[in-house]
């Protein structure tokens, strides 16, 4: 039997799929193509943890503790981070599939989002303010009364946000992906 609490441990190819996982807490844990999706990961907290070519595709993360969790080319889609704990909650992701996932009214200031896809990932009411979208695809992303003051979108693409309904004060942009700031008003830019 597990332990409740699992410290510097590394799982590798390890299948997690479909179950509740009975450890209560992850602390400086590896996870190395581990397959984690339709897990049910509810009040789990993980910690200084890194993810790495693991599936969590529909992972439930009810009041999950998600402090300082470094996902790298890790498939992320549909899982709802806004239901997991506020408290310290910190993540970076890199080469990461995160398609159909939500983030709203998360806090989650200075985020790194590096090299991924972000199709119609839900970013409402979200707080990121200083992040990155680095290289990242924003395809029907829903920025929608979003924080974005200070963020780094010079190299991201196929974003659309309205600067109207979203705070974007400093944030970074390039042509000719700004366009997608214009979006509704339903001009041609040439």
């Amino acid at each position: 039997m597990d332990s409740l609490i699992q410290d510097d441990k590394t799982y590798e190819n390890t299948d997690f799929s479909e179950k509740k996982v009975s450890v209560a807490e992850y602390n400086n844990c590896e996870f190395i193509n581990c397959n984690l999706s339709k897990s049910d990961l509810s009040n789990i907290q993980f910690i200084d943890c890194y993810f790495k070519g693991c599936n969590l595709s529909l992972a439930v993360l009810s009041n999950a503790g998600i402090k300082n969790i470094r996902f790298v080319s890790c498939k992320l889609m549909g899982i709802e981070f806004g239901a997991a704990s506020d408290f310290l909650f910190s993540a970076s992701f890199e080469n990461c599939q995160l398609d159909y996932s939500s983030f709203v009214r998360k806090k989650m200031k200075k985020t790194n989002f590096i090299d991924c896809f972000l199709k119609e990932v839900d970013f409402t009411e979200a707080d990121l303010t200083a992040s990155s979208f680095k290289n990242c695809d924003l395809s029907n992303a829903v920025f929608r009364q979003t924080i974005l003051e200070k963020v780094d979108f010079t190299t991201a693409r196929n974003y659309v946000l309205d600067p109207e309904v979203n705070k974007i004060k400093k944030a970074k942009f390039s042509f000719p992906d700004v366009a997608g700031l214009l979006t509704k008003y339903n001009i041609d830019i040439e």
